[in-house]
């Protein structure tokens, strides 16, 4: 299809062809939809059946990769997030793979170090052809070892700015940091206006992006929103009337509410006014919903208990990939029903600490001082890290600094040395880089722990989660590729009956036939046998502590 972007062209083909084409493009942001609406539940199988149909509807991208994701499928044992890569690649091998990428803090939460940054980069490069790549205070420097990387791998940057609304929050302010960015990189990228909690107005988003067009001519925008008010398609309406080439949206079908606003609503509502959606072919972008309706059965209990658009978000501005897990946390804990009061004193803090942007990891933090505040008084408990952003530790804040007695709560909070506040911020404030990792000794560590070689990509997930990927290569030494059951019998709830058949199919289209044969609880293990392929097998699962069974035989 005319004026289609595929995989294999270079970073400067696809810029040209955006450049030169009259319409706009679309990237299927499966990831943030997944991490919005239902906690990074989904299995690589979902993906594998409805990519057919994505392939020929003619996305610019899909964004498969990033953000929390890559640490989702290791904790919960889903899938290796390399193999996630490459069983996507097999099944779409035209169109571009896209990930999210938190500058400095890769896939994680804290900075790391260089050395770490690179090898990330560079391993994940082999398989993501777009980056999309922001920073939470907008500090580009936090972004430069990724730039870097990328742009070396001739892969396609996609630098962002993180929009927010306020008095602070000008297009003056975003004119200048996208010059900021373009410093480093140089003209051929895609700047991404990270519009991380759908926040503004049509006509607020229409401002922004002829400010920075009018600064930059021929510069490629890119426009990333939520749709928690349910506002999204208006802004991004706006967005591409204004000059943006892409826009991220969300099978109508899957999405939800705290991820990206339905494609085919976009195209409907853009084609009164001449904009087309290139290289988009309608009816498979039906059928792939049509696939999706069904499948998002699979993934229902992972849907956040808050249900409806929040218009308010206007003023907690909490990004829609935390939305639904914050919820969890809330329900979990037993105080969901005081959800109103930390939405209140969220948007409080926010104003308190700087109004900058309540994406990850800031939105932690943010987050992390609402519920503490309601819980226990005003910055009676400050985390660590609300100590950190104080000190500078993630780079500097970029409007103005928190009240005195603020600073005073949380820097002296549990300080045994008598220093007061301003001299703990003279003294220990700004980045504190650390030194490279030691790679040798990490590897070393590594096959130490696993009693075996491990590869460049076992090595960065180690870096990053060390924890939770030991943990999760682990568990596939003793269990398998367990992403080859499919989703509806992984995330099956109530256990297998004696005698009941699995039948399916693996990577490689064999089929594949487990009959469980009896299962049976021993003390605090359950005992299960099973029919593989033919094969009697039997596993022995801790499913409680054994000192409390013991205690409550």
């Amino acid at each position: 299809m005319q004026g289609r972007i595929i995989r294999g062209m270079s970073p400067t083909e696809i810029l040209d062809t955006l450049r030169e084409s009259e319409g706009y493009y679309l990237c299927n942001n499966e990831r943030d939809v997944s991490q919005s609406d239902f906690k990074n539940r989904l299995m690589p199988m979902t993906t594998v059946r409805v990519a057919p149909y994505r392939e020929a509807a003619g996305f610019f991208s899909v964004e498969v990769s990033g953000g929390a994701s890559v640490h989702v499928d290791l904790m919960r044992k889903q899938v290796n997030p390399f193999e996630r890569l490459r069983i996507t690649r097999k099944a779409m091998p035209r169109t571009l793979l896209q990930t999210v990428c938190r500058g400095s803090s890769l896939f994680g939460y804290r900075h790391y170090p260089e050395n770490v940054i690179r090898l990330t980069v560079r391993e994940f490069a082999r398989y993501v052809d777009v980056w999309r790549v922001y920073d939470f205070l907008n500090h580009v420097p936090n972004l430069v070892p990724v730039m870097e990387e990328v742009q070396e791998a001739s892969r396609l940057l996609m630098p962002s700015i993180c929009f927010s609304t306020g008095p602070e929050h000008t297009d003056r302010y975003y004119v200048d940091k996208v010059k900021e960015i373009l410093e480093v990189t140089g003209p051929d990228v895609i700047i991404s206006i990270k519009n991380y909690a759908g926040l503004g107005t049509p006509k607020r988003i229409t401002q922004l992006v002829e400010s920075i067009g009018a600064a930059f001519p021929g510069l490629v925008l890119h426009y990333h929103g939520c749709n928690t008010d349910g506002n999204d398609i208006g802004r991004m309406s706006a967005a591409v009337l204004a000059g943006v080439k892409i826009v991220d949206v969300a099978d109508h079908g899957y999405g939800a509410i705290y991820g990206q606003a339905p494609a085919l609503t976009l195209i409907q509502a853009l084609d009164d006014y001449g904009k087309k959606a290139v290289g988009v072919d309608i009816p498979s972008l039906i059928q792939s919903s049509d696939l999706l309706r069904q499948e998002r059965k699979i993934y229902e209990p992972f849907e956040s208990p808050f249900r409806g658009h929040d218009p308010t978000v206007a003023a907690y501005k909490l990004t829609g990939g935390a939305v639904g897990s914050v919820f969890e946390q809330a329900d979990k804990g037993g105080f969901l029903e005081r959800l109103p009061e930390i939405l209140t004193e969220m948007a409080r803090v926010q104003a308190e600490l700087g109004n900058w942007w309540s994406v990850t990891p800031g939105s932690q933090i943010i987050w992390t001082t609402a519920v503490n505040n309601v819980l226990h008084g005003r910055y009676e408990r400050p985390s660590l890290d609300l100590k950190n952003i104080l000190l500078g530790r993630y780079g500097p804040l970029p409007f103005f600094k928190p009240d005195a007695w603020i600073c005073e709560k949380v820097l002296e909070f549990q300080r045994y040395d008598s220093k007061k506040w301003p001299q703990i911020l003279a003294s220990e404030g700004g980045i504190q880089k650390s030194g490279d990792a030691d790679l040798k000794m990490e590897r070393r560590r590594l096959e130490g722990e696993l009693d075996r070689p491990v590869s460049d990509e076992d090595l960065v997930l180690y870096l990053q989660f060390p924890f939770d990927a030991v943990s999760f290569f682990k568990f596939q030494a003793r269990c398998g590729k367990a992403w080859l059951l499919p989703p509806e019998v992984w995330f099956r709830r109530g256990g297998f009956k004696d005698g009941e058949c699995i039948t399916f199919a693996d990577e490689f289209g064999v089929p594949h036939h487990i009959e469980v044969i009896s299962t049976r609880r021993e003390g605090a293990n359950v005992i299960t046998t099973l029919m593989v392929d033919h094969s009697f097998q039997t596993f022995s699962v801790q499913v409680e502590d054994p000192h409390k069974a013991q205690a409550a035989g």
